[in-house]
């Protein structure tokens, strides 16, 4: 039989015993208190500083750095349209050295040049102008002349605004440069090529088999400067497209030899 003291220990066991109510709401159940614990503010606070630390980089990036990660559509687009054009260029380049594979034919290709060049086509056109005995064909010659200067005055500009260097395999051994002539965009011999074909057959009477050689040789100057290594494929192309449009300036600007006079007097 037990002894007073041995029940008195039991009572006391007994109570200090929690009832299962009394547990489920303190959550002595090990995955209640994990999840607690994880739950806590002072976790919460822990993988929110962990997170932001891992994420904060990223999201303070440069914008710089965000559109070189990001490059959009038009700037792919016009990387890829100079890569080809820069390659186009290169592999055309036939003459552009005496030892390229048809460096034999760059005698010709460099008197193509000089016929498209600004000097010939203005003492020639003055000349004409000097000899003409109509004043029909001092009007022409006049308008000539004007076309010529302003060609040379805007390709000067658009060449000092881009300034685009000439392709790295030319030789600077053009006929009579000037400070302007090393950048390469646009090409001034298309423009020149492209205006005065177009001036030449709309105010010339030329026979069928002269224009189409007037065609072939604007055609010829163009090409001759990609051979040559003078331009890219894109600098002749704009420079035709630029030449054709300003001879339509110079019709809008026609001086008619009365006009001319009229001036003269009044400057007189």
């Amino acid at each position: 039989m037990p002894s007073p003291k041995a029940k008195n220990n039991a009572g006391r066991a007994l109570n200090r015993t929690p009832s299962p109510h009394l547990l489920q709401r303190q959550g002595s159940d090990p995955t209640s208190a994990r999840l607690r614990a994880s739950e806590s503010p002072t976790r919460r606070r822990g993988s929110g500083s962990a997170s932001a630390s891992a994420t904060g980089p990223q999201q303070q990036l440069p914008e710089e750095d965000c559109m070189r990660l990001n490059p959009s559509f038009a700037g792919i687009a016009l990387r890829s349209l100079l890569a080809i054009d820069l390659w186009m260029s290169k592999r055309l380049g036939v003459c552009a050295e005496e030892d390229s594979s048809w460096g034999s034919v760059r005698p010709l290709m460099k008197i193509i040049e000089i016929s498209g060049h600004g000097i010939p086509w203005i003492a020639g056109t003055l000349y004409c102008m000097w000899k003409s005995d109509s004043a029909a064909g001092q009007e022409i010659m006049l308008n000539l002349l004007l076309a010529l200067l302003l060609d040379v005055v805007l390709v000067g500009i658009v060449k000092a605004l881009v300034r685009r260097r000439r392709p790295s395999h030319n030789r600077m051994d053009m006929f009579a440069t000037f400070s302007v002539d090393r950048y390469s965009f646009p090409s001034g011999h298309a423009t020149r090529a492209a205006m005065g074909a177009r001036f030449l057959l709309t105010h010339l009477v030329l026979a069928a088999p002269v224009r189409v050689l007037v065609l072939l040789w604007a055609v010829l100057v163009g090409l001759s400067r990609v051979m040559l290594g003078r331009h890219n494929v894109t600098d002749v192309a704009f420079g035709f497209f630029m030449g054709y449009f300003q001879y339509s300036l110079v019709e809008a600007l026609w001086v008619s030899t009365a006009s001319l006079q009229k001036l003269l007097g009044v400057l007189g």
